[in-house]
C-alpha cells in the first residue's frame, strides 16, 4: 500500500515538520490495539501472522520495494530484497517451523505445497537400514523438513499475512530513528521514524516490534535514550559459501543413501539444501583461519571443484544431473549474540519487542535461525493475546523466548568453540587430542552415529531435539535411548560396518595441493 492510499484511511497531524500517521477514524477502529513490525523477514512476517486479529492492527514496515507479481523462480532470481542480505543462502526448515505454520496457518502451507515447496518426511529421511521396516508413529510428522528456497518462502508468508484483516504493509521505508518518553518513571518507546518517498515520516503505535535483522539500529537508540542493553556475544570461527543450481530436464535428486548431504571435515564444512521447483544449494563453510581456502571459494570454478571432490555433494553437482544458476554468495562477520531487553525483571524500555536476529543471533550452520525467528513471533503473539499490562508482556515474553531457545543457544556457542578448536588443529597438522577428547570422538562417531542409522527409536529421539520440539540433550536424559547408544558403542566395528558413511572428502592436505592451494 503507498503512502497516498495509508493517508487516506488514517488520521493525521503533524510533528517538528513530520507528518505523524495514527490510529483510524471512528470510535471502534480507535479502540483497536495497533502494533508497528519493522522488518518483513520471515520473523517480521512471522509476527505479523502470530500478532494478526480482529481487534488488533498491524503495520509492517518495509524498506524494500513490494513484491512483483512473480512466480517462485522469478522472484528468487529478480526479487530485490536490500534488506534480507541472506535471501540467497542457503536455509533449512526445522520441524518446528513446519508444525507451526501448518498448525497454525493451514491455508498458507497449502499454498506454499502449490507453489512447489515441498514436505520432506522422517520416513523419507529414513537411513537406507531402516526403509524397509519403517513404520509411521504417531509424532513423525512433527519431523518433518520443509524443502523450499528462502525467496519462495517468504514470497508465499508475504502475500499470506497481506490477506489478514488488520495487516497492511508499507514499503519502501527507510526507518532512522525512535522517539522515547519517561513513563512512570520508566523509558518507553512512543514512535519510530523514518523516511518514505523523501519525507520525513512518523508512526505512532501502542507496541513496536523490532524485526530488522542483524544490523538493527534499535539498540544503539535505546541506549542514547538511556536503556542498558547487555550482550552475549561469542565468534562462530566461520565464513559462508552458497551457490544455488537446478536439475537439469528429465534428472532427478540422487539417492539420499549412506553418503551424508552435510559433513565436517574439520578445514571445511558442507551441506546439501533441496529446495523447491528442480531447485538445490550447496553452502561450504570455511574456518576463519583457513585464508587461502576462504579467498579461493568465492570463484565458482574453485567451489564446483571443491564439491566434485566430496561424496556428499559430487552426485548432487555432477554437471549430467545438475546445472549452477547462481554465482557463488559469501557471508562473514559471524557471531553468537543474545542481547538481554529485560534487567531485574523489567523491561529496558516499554513497548518495545526485539524478534529474531535482532534479538538473537546464531550460527547459520545449524539451520535454525528460521525457526528461532518464527518461535519468538509465536510466544510474542501468545503474550500479547493473553496479557495487555506492557510491562507484564515484555517480562512474559522473555521468559517464553529463555524457556524456548536458551538450551539450543547455549549447545551451538559450545559446538563453535570445538569446531574452532579442531580447524586449529587441522591447520597446524597435531590430529592429537586429550582422552577426553578422543572418548567424545569415538561416542559421536562409533555410538551415536551408528545408532542413528541402525535404529529408529535412537533416531526419532535424536530428531526431535534436532527439530526444536526438546532440548538438544533432552533424549541423553532417556535411560533406554541411552541403552541403545551404549550398546552400540561397544559393538565392534565389523559388526556395524554398513552402518558407517564413506569418507566425507580428502584429508586437508590433498585438497588443497587438488585446488592448487
Amino acid at each position: 500500500m503507498g503512502l497516498g492510499q495509508q493517508t487516506a484511511r488514517v488520521n493525521t497531524r503533524f510533528r517538528r515538520g513530520a507528518l505523524v500517521l495514527c490510529g483510524r477514524r471512528g470510535a471502534v477502529e480507535r479502540m483497536k490495539e495497533h502494533i508497528v513490525i519493522v522488518g518483513a523477514g520471515i520473523a517480521g512476517l512471522c509476527a505479523a501472522m502470530a500478532l494478526a486479529r480482529p481487534d488488533r492492527r498491524i503495520t509492517v514496515l518495509d524498506r524494500d520495494p513490494p513484491p512483483p507479481d512473480f512466480d517462485p523462480d522469478q522472484a528468487f532470481y529478480d526479487w530485490t530484497r536490500r534488506g534480507v542480505a541472506q535471501l540467497r543462502h542457503s536455509h533449512v526448515f526445522l520441524g518446528r517451523l513446519v508444525t507451526m505454520l501448518r498448525d497454525r496457518h493451514p491455508a498458507l502451507w497449502e499454498t506454499l505445497v502449490a507453489a512447489g515447496a515441498r514436505e520432506f518426511t522422517f520416513g523419507d529421511s529414513a537411513p537406507p537400514a531402516l526403509r524397509s521396516s519403517y513404520t509411521f508413529l504417531p509424532g513423525d510428522e512433527k519431523l518433518s523438513f520443509l524443502f523450499c528456497r528462502r525467496s519462495t518462502l517468504e514470497l508465499i508468508m508475504r502475500r499470506y499475512a497481506a490477506s489478514l484483516p488488520g495487516v497492511d504493509f508499507v514499503t519502501e521505508i527507510f526507518v532512522n530513528g525512535i522517539d522515547t518518553d519517561e513513563k512512570d518513571g520508566a523509558l518507553a518507546v512512543t514512535s519510530v521514524r523514518g523516511v518514505k518517498d523523501e519525507k520525513a515520516v512518523v508512526w505512532s503505535a501502542d507496541a513496536y516490534v523490532d524485526a530488522s535483522g542483524r544490523t538493527s539500529q534499535f539498540p544503539d537508540w535505546l541506549r542514547a535514550a538511556g536503556a542498558e542493553i547487555r550482550e552475549e556475544e561469542s565468534p562462530t570461527g566461520i565464513l559462508y559459501f552458497t551457490r544455488h543450481y537446478r536439475l537439469r530436464d528429465g534428472a532427478a535428486e540422487p539417492d539420499r543413501g549412506i553418503a551424508q548431504g552435510a559433513g565436517d571435515l574439520g578445514y571445511i564444512k558442507y551441506g546439501v539444501f533441496a529446495a523447491d521447483n528442480s531447485h538445490f544449494s550447496i553452502t561450504l563453510a570455511c574456518p576463519e583461519i583457513e585464508t587461502n581456502l576462504r579467498i579461493a571459494l568465492p570463484r565458482p570454478e574453485v567451489f564446483d571443484r571443491v564439491c566434485a571432490l566430496m561424496p556428499g555433494t559430487a552426485r548432487w553437482t555432477d554437471p549430467s544431473r545438475a546445472e549452477p544458476v547462481s554465482k557463488v554468495f559469501a557471508m562473514g562477520a559471524l557471531k553468537n549474540v543474545w542481547r538481554h531487553f529485560v534487567k531485574d525483571s523489567m523491561p529496558v524500555a516499554r513497548n518495545f519487542f526485539p524478534i529474531g536476529d535482532a534479538l538473537i543471533r546464531s550460527n547459520p550452520l545449524y539451520g535454525r535461525g528460521g525457526s528461532m525467528g518464527a518461535i519468538e513471533a509465536f510466544v510474542l503473539g501468545d503474550v500479547c493475546n493473553a496479557v495487555s499490562d506492557p510491562v507484564a508482556r515484555m517480562v512474559a515474553y522473555d521468559r517464553g523466548v529463555h524457556e524456548e531457545i536458551r538450551p539450543f543457544f547455549d549447545a551451538m556457542a559450545r559446538q563453535d568453540q570445538h569446531a574452532i578448536r579442531r580447524a586449529e588443529r587441522e591447520q597446524s597438522g597435531d590430529g592429537g587430542s586429550s582422552l577426553r577428547g578422543r572418548l567424545t570422538k569415538s561416542f559421536v562417531e562409533d555410538a551415536i552415529g551408528p545408532a542413528s542409522r541402525g535404529d529408529a527409536h535412537v533416531l526419532r529421539e535424536l530428531m526431535r531435539s534436532f527439530h526444536m520440539h526438546e532440548p538438544p540433550t533432552a533424549w541423553t536424559r532417556r535411560a533406554d535411548v541411552m541403552a541403545r547408544v551404549l550398546a552400540m558403542w561397544a559393538r565392534p566395528r565389523n559388526r556395524k560396518a554398513d552402518l558407517y558413511p564413506p569418507p566425507l572428502g580428502p584429508e586437508r592436505a590433498e585438497m588443497l595441493m587438488a585446488l592448487n592451494l
